[in-house]
């Protein structure tokens, strides 16, 4: 068992999903979770009431022929085991979470607290300097050696425990608190927007943002809308954040 397991007052549930698509209209197919209470593993396909879009299952490479005798997600199993933990306020761990979130809150379920650790990554780099906050990319970055494969949600989880407990570690040294402040420091940290430092992508690429507002902020201006107007603008919280800020919205 992970020591800091032992610390810890609060459950945490270490969970990812994959879906038909990464459009508003999408469902989930797939759920995969671990906990620390000791309860055993999940790993759980669904059939949803829409197809599963090619570019999805070229990430995930999950068929309909593989889901075509599963059950719906509602009201299954696994379904009711989350209704229970999200009302103990069980705390729910993913990377870029609200995307998971939203995926099983579509279904009904009301989410407790929530761990992104995305976010948390990109507030331990203020500098800027991890060129990606993707979970794979962070993998190796911080050489986490395991067996997983990447975009199954069964293999996320495996990274996402181990990436978490890294993180924790890192909170607790830098703020010099225990295990229970650390949680309850990453969960108001991924309840709010985070500030980004650099471009990673574009013509603008390792620049930062606060240079590039001193000379193009018709840029951010056009970068701006693109966020606001994409398809879930809730998952560009943090762009729109840090745009309106050297914008002065």
């Amino acid at each position: 068992m992970n020591d800091h397991i032992k610390n810890l007052s609060k459950t945490l549930i270490f969970i990812d999903t994959e879906t038909t698509g990464n459009e508003s209209e999408d469902k989930l197919i797939q759920v995969a979770y671990r906990t620390t209470d000791n309860a055993d593993d999940v790993n759980e396909l669904y059939k949803p009431d829409l197809p599963i879009k090619i570019g999805a299952m070229a990430v995930h490479h999950t068929t309909e022929k593989m889901i075509a005798d599963k059950p719906a997600f509602a009201g299954s199993p696994v379904y009711k085991d989350l209704e229970e933990r999200f009302k103990k306020e069980h705390i729910f761990i993913a990377h870029n979470a609200k995307f998971d979130v939203g995926m099983l809150e579509k279904e009904g379920l009301t989410v407790g607290p929530v761990i992104d650790t995305l976010k948390i990554a990109r507030f331990l780099d203020p500098q800027g300097k991890i060129e990606s906050y993707a979970m794979q990319y962070l993998r190796y970055l911080l050489g986490i050696e395991i067996e997983a494969t990447a975009h199954d949600a069964w293999g996320d989880i495996l990274v996402l425990e181990l990436l978490f407990w890294r993180l924790l570690k890192k909170i607790m040294e830098t703020e010099n608190v225990s295990e229970d402040t650390a949680v309850d420091a990453m969960i108001d940290i991924s309840g709010r927007p985070v500030m980004i430092a650099y471009f990673q992508f574009g013509k603008y690429k390792n620049m930062s943002v606060e240079e590039v507002a001193s000379k193009d902020k018709g840029y951010l201006q056009w970068l701006l809308k693109q966020k606001l107007e994409s398809d879930q603008p809730d998952m560009e919280e943090d762009w729109i954040f840090t745009l309106k800020h050297y914008l002065g919205k």
